[in-house]
């Protein structure tokens, strides 16, 4: 096994090329502030400074999972923070920003995500993960982001990445129909429900990663968040979805869920990146 300390140094010198080191102890490696729109030739101002992701991984281990983390705002707010129950968990975690509205507007912040996304996949390898580990996850936009670069594959594929590759995806209080915001931006009212091409729910497939759909208490939640994604996952199981898990967590509103949902998200993680992904064709 290499040396924590070996892997601490090696690290500290990538981020000198592409980040911030954070911190680093015989528990954890935490590296800041990379820049993932390599693609771009000439990145705008918002892009240099919302396009960045956060690192922490265990030290001296090599082939852990990851979770790639979006963080919720309504794609109009929100910044990128690892959960404390993420990282405790001894796992590799990934927290990406992503441009905002009005700044932007839709598909910018998908793109951005499936570039995070597509950066943790080519890069993960160089802090000890692995690239056939990887679960996508997030909270409320974030899921929303997490579940339409998963189910519509272009998005990923512009960066040379195939969706089905990943481990997992977990949207947590994830929009499943077309997001209120890419809605406003098109003139629709909230309550219109829209399943356009913004929406993951017009893009599910039977050949899909595994799929884990997390959503607050149906009376408590924001709208019709538990039944676009009980609809999600009646119309999973309808095409014959091997494996797509659905929970209603009761007594939480969209705000108190997340937290309650972690343990729901790690055990997920552990299962799915347990299997090797040919056999579950």
């Amino acid at each position: 096994m290499v040396r924590p300390f070996l892997i601490n140094l090696v690290l500290s010198l990538v981020a000198g090329l592409t980040g911030t080191p954070l911190s680093a102890d015989d528990a954890r490696v935490r590296v800041q502030n990379i820049f993932y729109r390599t693609d771009v030739e000439t990145p705008t101002s918002v892009m240099q400074e919302k396009c960045r992701l956060d690192i922490s991984c265990p030290a001296g281990e090599n082939r852990f999972a990851t979770i790639v983390w979006f963080h919720g705002g309504g794609l109009t707010s929100g910044q990128r923070s690892i959960p404390w129950e993420l990282e405790r968990s001894g796992i590799g975690v990934v927290a990406a920003s992503y441009r905002l509205h009005p700044d932007v507007s839709a598909p910018a912040y998908i793109e951005d995500a499936a570039a995070a996304i597509a950066w943790t996949v080519k890069h993960i390898e160089e802090y000890g993960g692995t690239a056939d580990r990887i679960v996508i996850s997030g909270h409320s936009a974030g899921g929303y982001l997490a579940a339409m670069t998963s189910f519509d594959k272009k998005y990923l594929q512009a960066f040379g990445v195939d969706a089905d590759s990943l481990a997992g995806v977990a949207p947590i209080s994830g929009q499943m129909i077309t997001h209120f915001t890419i809605r406003k931006e098109n003139g629709i009212e909230d309550t219109r429900p829209v399943i356009d091409g913004y929406a993951p729910l017009n893009h599910i497939r039977s050949d899909s990663s595994p799929l884990l759909l997390v959503t607050g208490d149906r009376e408590q939640e924001l709208l019709g968040r538990y039944e676009e994604n009980a609809y999600t996952w009646r119309m999973l199981k309808q095409l014959k979805h091997p494996d797509v898990t659905l929970h209603e967590l009761g007594g939480y509103d969209h705000g108190q869920m997340v937290h309650p949902a972690f343990p729901l998200l790690l055990n997920f993680v552990d299962r799915v990146t347990a299997v090797d992904r040919t056999s579950r064709r």
